[in-house]
Formats: C-alpha cells, sequence, structure tokens
C-alpha cells in the first residue's frame, strides 16, 4: 500500500490484521461492537508490546512513505528551501541572545561564545521536540480520511510525524557541528560518544509523547490548542536560555524534574564543555557559593523518563486505536 501526497490510499491492504472491509476496524473483525485493545488482555505488557513492535515493522514502508510525504509537502514550493531546517533554531539562538544580553548587561557581566554555542547545541533538540510534537498531535485529525477507510498500524501516523521532523533536525545538526568550531568549541571524543545516546532518548520521549498526545487529540479536538500553549511557554521551563545552576541549587533541581532538562543539558555539557556525564560537576556561582550544576543521576532519570513516556504512550494508543475510525 502507498499514501499519496493527499493522503490517500492506493493498493490493497495486506497482513494478518487486514479487516474484511474498507475502513472497518479491527474490534469489528468478528461482527462485535467496537471494544478498545480487543485480544490485548491475554498477551500481558511484553506480549502487547511485542505485538505493537511487530505491527510496526511489518507496515515500516508504509511508515517511510507517510514521512516522505510529510517531507514533500513541508519542502514543496517552498521559497527558503532546505534553510527552514536551520531558521528555527537560528531564532531561538537569537532570542537566547538577546535575553542573555539583557540579563548581563544589568548584572555587569559579559556574554561569551560558550554561553552562545551552549545555546545553539540545545536550540536544535527543542526544536525538533516543538515540531515533533506540533505535526503529531494532529497527525491522526489531519488523515482522517486515511483512518476512517483503511486499515493499518495508526501509530504509523505520529511515528512518520516524528520522522518528518527528525530529517529536519538532521540538516539543522549538520549545520550546528560545522559552526560549533567557528564560536571556539572543540570536540572530544568522550562529548561525540554520548550525542547518539541522548539523541535516542529525546526521540523516545518525543514519540511517546507523540503517540499520547495524538490520541488525546482525537477524542477531545481542543488538546491541540493546549499543546500549542505548553510549548510557546515551555521553553522558559525548559533550561534553552540559560543553565539551570543560575537558578541556585534548589532551583537547579526543581528545573531538572523537567525530563527534558537533563538531555538537553547533557548534550551542552559533553559537547560544548566536554564533560563526562558520568561525573558529577559543581560550578560556583556569582556569589561564590558551590552548585551542584550535574549529577548521574539525572541521566538515569531523563532515560527512564525517555522509555517510560514511549512505553506507556505506545500501550494507550494500542489501546484504543480500534475505535479512531469512530472519532475521526
Amino acid at each position: 500500500m502507498t499514501v499519496s501526497e493527499t493522503g490517500a490510499a492506493t493498493g490493497p491492504v495486506v497482513g494478518r490484521d487486514a479487516p474484511p472491509g474498507p475502513g472497518a476496524p479491527p474490534s469489528r473483525r468478528n461482527g462485535g461492537a467496537p471494544v478498545a485493545g480487543p485480544g490485548d488482555a491475554g498477551l500481558g505488557l511484553f506480549g502487547t508490546l511485542r505485538e505493537i513492535g511487530a505491527e510496526a515493522w511489518q507496515y515500516r514502508q508504509l511508515t517511510y512513505q507517510l514521512a516522505l510525504r510529510d517531507v514533500r509537502i513541508r519542502y514543496k514550493q517552498a521559497v527558503m528551501g532546505f534553510a527552514w531546517a536551520i531558521l528555527m533554531p537560528a531564532l531561538i539562538v537569537l532570542a537566547g541572545a538577546l535575553v542573555r544580553y539583557a540579563m548581563a548587561y544589568v548584572s555587569g557581566s559579559e556574554v561569551n561564545g560558550g554561553q552562545i554555542a551552549g545555546m545553539a547545541v540545545k536550540a536544535v533538540p527543542w526544536a525538533f521536540f516543538v515540531g515533533a510534537i506540533g505535526f503529531a498531535t494532529t497527525s491522526l485529525t489531519g488523515n482522517a480520511q486515511l483512518v476512517g477507510k483503511v486499515y493499518f498500524p495508526r501509530e504509523a501516523l505520529p511515528l512518520a510525524a516524528v520522522l518528518a521532523q527528525s530529517f529536519d533536525s538532521t540538516v539543522g545538526t549538520a549545520a550546528l557541528l560545522l559552526a560549533l568550531p567557528i564560536m571556539g568549541v572543540g570536540y572530544t571524543l568522550g562529548g561525540i560518544v554520548w550525542l547518539p545516546l541522548l539523541a535516542l532518548m529525546l526521540f523516545s520521549f518525543t514519540l511517546g509523547a507523540a503517540l499520547l498526545l495524538g490520541c488525546a487529540n482525537l477524542f477531545f479536538r481542543d488538546v491541540k490548542y493546549i499543546v500549542q500553549v505548553l510549548l510557546t511557554f515551555g521553553i522558559f521551563f525548559t533550561p534553552v536560555f540559560f543553565e539551570p545552576e543560575m537558578f541556585g541549587t534548589l532551583g537547579a533541581q526543581l528545573m531538572m524534574l523537567n525530563p527534558l532538562a537533563p538531555m538537553l543539558e547533557g548534550l551542552r555539557l559533553a559537547l560544548v564543555e566536554g564533560h563526562n556525564l558520568l561525573e558529577p560537576l559543581t560550578v560556583l556561582s556569582g556569589q561564590g557559593a558551590e552548585i551542584v550544576a550535574w549529577r548521574p543521576a539525572y541521566l538515569a532519570y531523563s532515560a527512564a523518563a525517555s522509555i517510560g513516556a514511549l512505553v506507556f504512550g505506545a500501550l494507550i494508543f494500542h489501546r484504543f486505536e480500534f475505535v479512531f475510525a469512530e472519532y475521526v
């Protein structure tokens, strides 16, 4: 089965879970009333997760086509082309630089290149999270015709939205890696090693949130507006423009409760500072007090949150996907 740029599906529906008729949810395979997650009760947690993974792999080509469609639509007849992938992080860095300059002017300090580089490193993953969640939240309602007429694992739609945003972020990351040496950042092997792990954690957490919010928005259509508000003001509760230690010991600990915070700070410390994330880091505040800027426990907490978000989002989405066609 392939998908056109308009969202129409062509070709036969194949696979062991194909329903008897177009658009009929699997809950009606045996003529019963639609229920959430039929047949999952006897599978258990790991059995359900294995089923989700098997279906995702079986329909991987469809997910690829959906992601490719989203990328093509995004760049079709776009004047700036791939520059759009760099514009959002660049605007975040510019806004952050203005904020930091104003803070430095009031306090009588200076803004150095390392601070700008740190904001740039955190701007790319933050832009990825915002873009992926924004598109994934409306991925089901935006493909109502596809959801209502053809059976396929509905997880493919939020996953495709996240993968499409990953393409943008890959372009932005490549540009960032070329720009950091110009800012005076020297790469270290220890810093580069942490990049894939932190990127995987960010992708897992984002995908889990995308599955959960995409499902919620189908049943409660005002979820997308709530998400827009949270994404707009979320940057002030996430250490993108600043470092957590700027808020003192207690403030830094509270800031790190945001699961995204250890990922972003870990990227900054690993790439810009060359710090080993398995070791704690203590810095001096402006008043000369010692503040713990990093603990290895932050990394473990963020990893647990990523896995938990992905598992929880996948289970909730899978449980209710069998009645999606009735709500689009």
